[in-house]
């Protein structure tokens, strides 16, 4: 989860939210603003056991005071331990915490806050706590709906699928991932990702390509397509001479075009120097496999020093 920007949207819900206008006396919706401003105190201290009794206040003298609802969720779920799970007490925080999130979903109007309640609501369902796919599926569907452009929640329900095994309906997610934003990045490393546990190389390389063209400034998707390339070469026994051939020299050719992005990309510098090596083992001319080991070497020593002066400069 994005847990900076989660802890600053909190912060500015708890700052600037305001009461809803309500039917309620001016007396109860002064009561319930008091209690609302202490359960937020309480809530900012981690005192979570004063915070749900003051929500809960809140919410008795002014039920419309939607926002509480999330607080009220969230301070529950910080009292549950995945560690004492099956405690009666720790598994009724969960399921309270649970309740909660549903309510938030149901009532708060604000969508930042009314997204982060169902991120949380499915965030519960997880494997660390109630460990319930079947649950998190509608969740993410009703997300999907909320925002149909967002491909975190794409992403949230292949892995749902995954999980469970349906590996074409993992990927059916993650192609409308692509097209509901097709020119950002993550969508194509996510594909890549997926691609590779199921062990199918080409269609890998081919969405680490296309994440690589969508940001081509950018020398980091070079490298990692370099990095593939070099894990597939040495650890598959099963390829023959030309694949590796041109696998090495696929990887080479995203090494180069890193490091003309970034010069000092160290990384790739070393991935470079190792995808040498491994032509090296393939060259039948030994007056080649020296001059691409005295490369390799090169590479190494190049690496070396701008390591040592990266850690002299932290050291300053």
């Amino acid at each position: 989860m994005r847990t900076r920007s989660r802890a600053a949207l909190l912060a500015a819900v708890l700052v600037g939210a305001g009461l809803s206008a309500s039917a309620c006396s001016k007396l109860q919706m002064l009561k319930g603003q008091m209690a609302f401003k202490d359960a937020n105190a309480a809530y900012q201290a981690q005192d979570y056991k004063k915070a749900i009794d003051k929500y809960q206040e809140a919410l008795q003298h002014n039920p419309e005071l939607s926002y509480a609802y999330f607080y009220l969720a969230n301070s529950y779920d910080n009292m549950y331990k995945p560690a004492r799970k099956g405690d009666p007490q720790n598994d009724a925080n969960l399921q309270k915490a649970v309740d909660y999130y549903k309510k938030a979903t149901e009532t708060i109007q604000e969508p930042k806050l009314r997204k982060l309640s169902y991120e949380y609501l499915l965030a519960s369902y997880g494997a660390e706590k109630l460990n319930d796919p079947s649950q998190a599926e509608p969740i993410v569907q009703k997300m999907i709906k909320m925002d149909p452009s967002d491909p975190a929640n794409y992403f949230a329900l292949s892995k749902i699928y995954e999980d469970a095994g349906n590996y074409e309906q993992a990927e059916a997610a993650l192609m409308k991932a692509r097209d509901a934003r097709p020119k950002d990045p993550t969508v194509y490393m996510q594909l890549g990702a997926f691609y590779n546990r199921q062990g199918q190389f080409d269609k890998t390389m081919q969405a680490l390509n296309e994440r690589a063209a969508q940001d081509p400034k950018n020398p980091e998707g070079y490298y990692t397509i370099a990095t593939y390339y070099w894990d597939k070469t040495f650890r598959d026994k099963s390829l023959k001479e030309p694949e590796k051939r041109d696998y090495i020299s696929k990887g080479l050719e995203a090494t180069d075009k890193a490091i003309q992005i970034k010069p000092d990309y160290l990384e790739a510098i070393v991935y470079k120097g190792l995808l040498l090596r491994l032509q090296a083992t393939l060259e039948k001319d030994r007056e080649k496999q020296l001059a691409l080991l005295k490369e390799a070497d090169m590479l190494r020593d190049k690496a070396k020093s701008l390591q040592k002066a990266k850690a002299t400069g932290a050291g300053d």
